[in-house]
């Protein structure tokens, strides 16, 4: 059973907008959050208490949020107050407001365009074919999440020690993030024979495996290189830490395929190793270079861990609830490739049928669509975005250490997208 607590969370993303404290464009530097600070304070929502009264329409469990002095709150994302008001509301009563990640991101838009021209000249151009295959995979598309949390994290625990900008290495240790990340990529694709990558075809498929799993390779080297001249022996460690992760990610996957006896927590080991350790690893590391202590570290690297955990739940709940032409790829892909999730593990403790048709590998004609509609009828799905919810809710705690900024909001609204994803 979820507890209320994770319910709290259902509420991030409309107090940040009702209270007047979202993320906007006006407030892309450092000396303009000051003045949102002033704003804020001045109507009771800053570092302090925040003044909030919540009512409900009749009829409907929809609820609003306003800056009046009836009832109080700080803007933790897991207050008694929240709390309380969130009993009864579910996933399909998330929020009024959905968050884009365009607009997540905007308060860090000017770091990802510099990120952005920087990728391909980093790669370097000693190789054209690897140059075309690093082309490929970044047109591809994608959210840039991984370096716009290095960034936020950045930016928040800076103005924690009143840093009045980034450094190269904040911005360093971005660009080496999102070149680990598009490396698993391009091996992943390789290892699970997938033809389209966001809609697009693939490097694999385009250049041959061969070219693939070099450029793969060439950008991890490439990527250790630049983590070894950031000169920092902690974040060395622990980027390296993910590398290493990555690897034992996948082996643990391909050697409990088709295994109906996985449990819970081999999932979520498996999910940390290969989504939530790079999550983790960019947080920390983005405290790190600002300076920040072993405290304010630590809670970045719980951050960055249980939303990743939060969001791998969450892509693997969609890869059941969303067409093909949404995903990019074929519907129940994962549990066609005898990968079991959290929406199969739990919908086999209440649906033996399902076992029997998983370990036979779908052999018989239809048994791979009726394995789905089992996975969607037997409460598969709604177990699973309870354990997204208990997972983003730690995520959303472990924000308290941070002081109020238009880049801690948009951390708090990151964990908000994040679940509506699937409400």
């Amino acid at each position: 059973m979820m507890s209320v607590t994770s319910k709290s969370v259902d509420f991030v993303g409309k107090n940040l907008v009702s209270c007047g404290c979202s993320s906007n464009a006006s407030f892309h530097r450092y000396n303009k959050v000051r003045n949102f600070h002033a704003k804020v304070n001045s109507k009771g929502c800053g570092n302090g208490a925040r003044k909030l009264v919540c009512s409900k329409k009749k009829n409907t469990p929809q609820y609003r949020v306003s800056s009046m002095d009836t009832a109080e709150s700080t803007l933790n994302g897991g207050t008694q107050a929240i709390k309380d008001l969130a009993k009864g509301l579910n996933l399909k009563t998330y929020s009024e407001t959905p968050i884009s990640p365009s607009r997540l991101f905007e308060v860090v838009s000017d770091d990802l365009q510099t990120l952005n021209k920087n990728l391909l000249s980093i790669v370097g151009a000693e190789n054209p074919v690897l140059v075309s295959a690093a082309e490929q995979i970044f047109s591809a598309g994608g959210k840039r999440m991984r370096p716009a949390l290095v960034f936020l994290v950045s930016r928040a625990t800076a103005e924690l020690l009143n840093l009045e900008d980034l450094t190269i290495k904040h911005r360093r240790l971005a660009e080496i993030i999102e070149m680990i990340h598009t490396a698993s990529l391009i091996h992943d694709d390789v290892l699970d024979e997938s033809d389209l990558r966001r809609g697009k075809d693939t490097v694999h498929q385009m250049f041959g495996t061969r070219v693939a799993v070099l450029a793969g390779d060439f950008m991890f080297a490439q990527a250790s290189w630049y983590l070894a001249n950031l000169e920092n022996i902690e974040v060395i460690k622990l980027i390296s830490q993910v590398i290493k992760d990555f690897a034992s990610g996948e082996i643990k996957q391909a050697s409990s395929l088709f295994d109906c006896d996985v449990q819970l927590d081999e999932y979520l080991t498996k999910s940390f190793l290969k989504t939530a350790s790079l999550i983790a690893a960019s947080t920390k590391g983005a405290a790190v270079f600002s300076g920040s202590d072993t405290s304010i570290t630590e809670k970045m690297y719980e951050y960055g861990k249980n939303l990743g955990l939060s969001f791998q739940v969450v892509d693997d709940i969609l890869d059941f609830t969303q067409s093909a032409e949404q995903l990019g790829k074929p519907a129940g892909s994962d549990l066609a490739k005898g990968n079991l999730t959290a929406p199969v593990i739990f919908a086999m403790e209440k649906e033996p049928k399902l076992r029997d048709i998983i370990e036979s590998e779908f052999s018989e004609i239809g048994s791979l669509d009726e394995a789905i509609e089992l996975v969607k009828s037997c409460g598969g799905i709604e177990r699973a975005q309870e354990l997204a919810k208990e997972k983003a809710d730690l995520a959303i705690q472990s924000l308290q250490c941070l002081p109020q900024s238009v880049y801690r909001l948009a951390l708090e609204d990151m964990v908000t997208y994040n679940l509506q994803r699937i409400a």
